[in-house]
């Protein structure tokens, strides 16, 4: 392991058993095969139940769907991509020569994901405790308080919450299809609600805006069977 991974696994305060774990979170699609996108989507739900269990402890009085708001706050692209920032993860990350060409080392996007895999590789290496630890660490710095979730809903907490309301599963969400040049890559991704035997489709630049843009179309097919 170079003295660069050195000094992030210093700062990350995790020595990995499995270097080829960090080396493989720190890897760009653009760079090779053995990228970091399945280790991004196991980081995602690993932060996401970190930073519930984090938000239960210090936001004892806040109901169910307001502790969802900040959740979606601290865990928002842009939250991640200045944690990315501030663990030095744009000096480390592997890009194709096109991606690095274009700044992908400064993309938000890029940081954000390479910030979920590096947590799901912290918890293949050493369990989920360790991995919390991490996030725990991570957001020590980051003010917590109940006003942030007057802030807003994005689609995925609306529809998160819609369904909650009726009692209904949540939606589940599969990439089906990538398009364009590695560097400049747009995510077809699905949105399907079982309950409701309804698909819908939204397209962004990461997975995550296609995410938000698949929920987004979801709930305007809902709101207008409502209204028939």
């Amino acid at each position: 392991m170079n003295e660069s991974l050195l000094a992030l696994q210093s700062r990350v305060q995790h020595t990995f058993r499995h270097p080829n774990l960090l080396t493989q979170a720190l890897t760009h699609r653009s760079f090779s095969v053995d990228h970091n996108e399945r280790l991004e989507f196991l980081g995602d739900s690993v932060l996401n139940l970190a930073v519930a269990d984090l938000l239960y402890e210090r936001l004892s009085s806040l109901p169910e769907g307001d502790l969802s708001r900040v959740r979606a706050n601290l865990v928002k692209q842009d939250t991640l991509h200045q944690l990315a920032v501030e663990l030095g993860l744009p000096d480390v990350i592997r890009l194709g020569e096109g991606e690095a060409r274009s700044g992908g080392q400064k993309r938000p996007s890029i940081l954000a994901d390479a910030l979920e895999a590096l947590i799901g590789a912290v918890y293949l290496d050493a369990g989920f405790l360790a991995a919390q630890s991490l996030v725990h660490r991570l957001f020590q710095a980051v003010e917590i308080n109940p006003e942030m979730q007057a802030i807003g809903k994005d689609p995925k907490t609306e529809l998160q919450e819609w369904l909650q309301g009726r009692k209904m599963s949540l939606p589940l969400y599969r990439v089906v299809g990538t398009l364009g040049a590695a560097h400049k890559q747009t995510f077809d991704v699905e949105c399907e609600v079982v309950e409701l035997n309804i698909s819908e489709r939204g397209i962004g630049g990461s997975r995550r805006a296609g995410e938000q843009a698949a929920a987004s179309a979801m709930l305007q097919t809902i709101k207008a069977k409502e209204k028939t």
